[in-house]
């Protein structure tokens, strides 16, 4: 009998392991266990239908998708959908996670802070399709990767990003996954607790080094500190920033820990350079259209299921080619997209707010937001369906009665301000 390659099982067998001595409800851990049975050795993607996870765990329906949930919330599975133009069934993707510590990266845009740009440095993307061999579904990359991972605005610069194996970031225990761990969760009520971690997730990605240390340290310095604190912290921060300058940063849960900021010199209050852009308003819809301006960047494989419809004859290559650069030709908008669906905040530079200051409101369901549609259908992007009931779009000439011509007028104004707006800052 072959011996079992333990280096290529290590990271779903401690997953395992660590839902089993996790803090989640036993109901909970039955149901990551049950997933696990269907997710790749190394605890990759897998597309379970909820009847089979019903079948092969014995719960109801509505238990699954309940503890899925308290699963997704916890930290410890990523759940995006997935399915196809014309088709009438979606399906989830499951994944694992470890809550504030898992560091595999995400395909070229792996946090919400340095996730600013139009995508790392890779081949064409015109025509382009990488054969997947093997299932339904792309397969987990087993080699090493390092990827160029966009940093600050929409043509920043970029850094590099290494993916990390599990085992060598992982602690030897399951990390406590509550929010306010040793932190008195009996002092806050339910509405209270859920505004301190909204006003830290806002608060956290600032921080200039949040994303190589864990979360979860920083959240319980933060649950620790009083209401008058955290609202300190949160006001002088970019004046600590701006006073330690180039200097080397402590981690976040430090700084916490610490009250730094009660111990710096009275200086001005730094410029704000970096903010949360609140979903579909004016910052995040600019950075959005600024993006899609830029040339595609993303890559997709082609997979078995793509293979049958060109087979046959469900779908032109061509048509194909279209359907897959929407959805992954800027992973930029796709990640943007999936934060709103989460409902985490997106972090990005401030530099866009005056060029998208005279952006108009615009009803979900009107005849210019319908006009808005057709624009991105023409230029193959994805579109902004039922993110929100108000979206803010370019402002268009009032007195052009044509709403396709007015909407691409609008576009292309934006896109002179922009090119206006670089050369101005370079100058």
């Amino acid at each position: 009998m072959m011996e079992p390659d333990h280096g290529a099982t290590s990271r779903a067998w401690s997953w395992r392991h660590a839902v089993a001595k996790s803090g989640l409800p036993p109901i909970t851990r039955l149901v990551l266990h049950t997933l696990g049975l269907k997710m790749d050795a190394t605890g990759g993607s897998c597309y379970p239908p909820v009847s089979e996870l019903v079948e092969l765990s014995g719960l109801d329906k509505k238990t699954i998708l309940k503890h899925l949930d308290v699963a997704e919330q916890a930290g410890w599975i990523e759940v995006t959908q997935h399915g196809f133009r014309g088709q009438k069934w979606k399906r989830n993707e499951y994944i694992a996670r470890w809550p504030g510590r898992d560091l595999t990266g995400h395909a070229a845009a792996a946090s919400v802070a340095n996730a600013q740009g139009g995508g790392g440095d890779t081949p064409p993307f015109e025509g382009e399709i990488l054969a997947e061999g093997g299932g339904a579904v792309p397969p987990p990359c087993a080699k090493k990767v390092v990827e160029m991972a966009p940093e600050g605005g929409g043509n920043g610069s970029t850094k590099v990003v290494e993916q990390l194996h599990q085992d060598k970031i992982l602690p030897a225990n399951s990390p406590n996954n509550s929010p306010t761990a040793g932190a008195g969760r009996g002092d806050f009520s339910r509405e209270e607790l859920r505004k301190i971690d909204l006003a830290f997730k806002r608060w956290y990605p600032t921080w200039p080094n949040y994303d190589k240390s864990s979360d979860t340290a920083a959240r319980k310095a933060w649950f620790a500190l009083t209401a008058d604190q955290r609202a300190a912290c949160i006001e002088k921060t970019p004046a600590y920033i701006q006073w330690i300058g180039k200097g080397t940063f402590t981690f976040a849960a430090v700084y916490l820990r610490d009250r730094a900021w009660e111990k710096m010199p009275e200086i001005e209050q730094a410029a704000q350079t970096h903010a949360v852009a609140k979903v579909c308003g004016k910052l995040w819809m600019g950075r959005r259209l600024e993006t899609l301006l830029s040339e595609p960047t993303g890559q997709f494989v082609l997979t078995a299921f793509d293979e049958r419809r060109l087979a046959s004859g469900t779908i032109s290559r061509d048509a194909l080619i279209q359907e897959k650069r929407r959805e992954h030709g800027w992973p930029l908008v796709s990640r943007m997209r999936d934060l709103a669906r989460r409902n985490e905040p997106f972090v990005t530079s401030v530099d866009l707010l005056p060029l998208v200051s005279g952006f108009e409101k615009v009803e979900s369901g009107s005849t210019l937001f319908a006009a808005w549609r057709r624009l991105h259908e023409r230029r193959s992007w994805m579109f902004v369906d039922g993110l929100r009931d108000w979206n803010y779009f370019p402002a268009i000439d009032p007195e052009q009665t044509d709403l396709d011509a007015a909407v691409e007028a609008a576009l292309e104004h934006f896109k002179n301000s922009l090119s206006e707006g670089r050369t101005h800052v370079a100058a």
